[in-house]
């Protein structure tokens, strides 16, 4: 298979690894590449996109996995079935095997970077799951790690530390492309800490050992490797003092769709005003990304910034476009100064 079914069967691996929702498959270029051929080739452009997602292995090491898978294998044969083709043994005999396995409440999104590899995360397939919405990636996390691939020199060599972590996609992306001197991904919700730790590990990336106190983590001795070192801490930013702030000698600090309530707000204003407290030559960078669901959230924000005598600025659109989005969101980038 080559050319535009090689390019075809690209698209449904990305939207596929990444959990994309059934209306974002590209059905009709699939309908109109399988209408255009005879029927042979028709066959082997569905065994080709069959190919590309990982339905064949062992629940136990399927790392890319839809949940349930089923919803996408049940609709492959339909645009087929169309054609008045024969049917595709090895479509139903997928079919037959996903419709037999149980649902699960996780599932496995890979995001595929430029360079080929990818990030796997286990994620929630529940958008608020044990009482926390940290278990799932969300689309500020997407915008702001596709910022940061478009501006390494932000990151590199440097120790970045990341509040709210969630499950660790942004870091993680930072970690596989723009060799930070020291990650620290950071949150407070003990099952996100939990799942963040499981998912860097699934990328094959090594922690400082155990949930370390930061300052330990920053004054260890970086082991001589390629990898940056990876710290998870828990972080209250309610009760963090500015002590604790400084001994993470942070040179950087994100984070990514934590504006979207009032309390959370002022906690986080609270502890991003500790840091005008800080050595004027350790004043890290700051960068927010959000998304604009209410404005009178992000422009209470915004305010709330203005009375902590914090400033921001709003970081100009990126052209990178790396990871697929269900819809495209207000997503605005702040940076702020302290």
């Amino acid at each position: 298979v080559a050319g535009p079914a090689q390019c075809l069967g690209l698209l449904f691996q990305r939207r596929f690894l990444s959990v994309r929702q059934l209306r974002a498959m590209p059905w009709a270029e699939l309908e109109q590449q399988l209408r255009a051929g005879p029927e042979r080739s028709q066959c082997s452009l569905l065994a080709h996109i069959l190919h590309q997602v990982p339905h064949n292995e062992p629940r136990s090491h399927r790392r890319h996995l839809t949940h349930p898978p089923s919803r996408f294998i049940t609709v492959l044969p339909h645009p087929h079935e169309s054609t008045a083709a024969e049917p595709l043994d090895e479509l139903y005999d997928a079919l037959a095997r996903v419709l037999n396995e149980e649902e699960s409440t996780q599932c496995y999104k890979s995001y595929l970077l430029p360079s080929g590899e990818a990030v796997t995360l286990s994620e929630s397939v529940a958008i608020i799951s044990q009482g926390t919405t940290g278990l799932v990636t969300w689309d500020a996390a997407l915008h702001l790690a596709e910022w940061a691939t478009e501006n390494p020199a932000v990151f590199t060599n440097r120790t970045v530390l990341e509040l709210g972590s969630g499950v660790g996609f942004t870091g993680l992306v930072i970690c596989k492309t723009c060799n930070p001197k020291t990650y620290i991904f950071s949150d407070y919700h003990h099952c996100v800490l939990k799942q963040l730790t499981e998912n860097i590990r699934l990328n094959g990336f090594t922690l400082q050992p155990e949930t370390m106190n930061p300052a330990q983590g920053q004054e260890a001795e970086r082991k001589e490797s390629q990898q940056p070192k990876l710290i998870v801490a828990e972080l209250d930013w309610g009760s963090v003092t500015e002590k604790q702030l400084l001994a993470l000698q942070a040179d950087v600090i994100i984070a990514a769709d934590v504006i979207y309530d009032p309390e959370v707000t002022l906690s986080l204003t609270g502890m991003l005003q500790k840091f005008s407290t800080l050595r004027a030559d350790r004043k890290p960078e700051i960068y927010i990304a959000l998304t604009v669901r209410n404005p009178d959230t992000y422009h209470t924000f915004q305010a709330e910034l203005d009375k902590a005598g914090i400033r921001w600025q709003i970081i100009p659109t990126h052209s990178n476009r790396i990871f697929l989005h269900d819809t495209q969101p207000n997503v605005t980038i702040l940076q702020l100064f302290t």
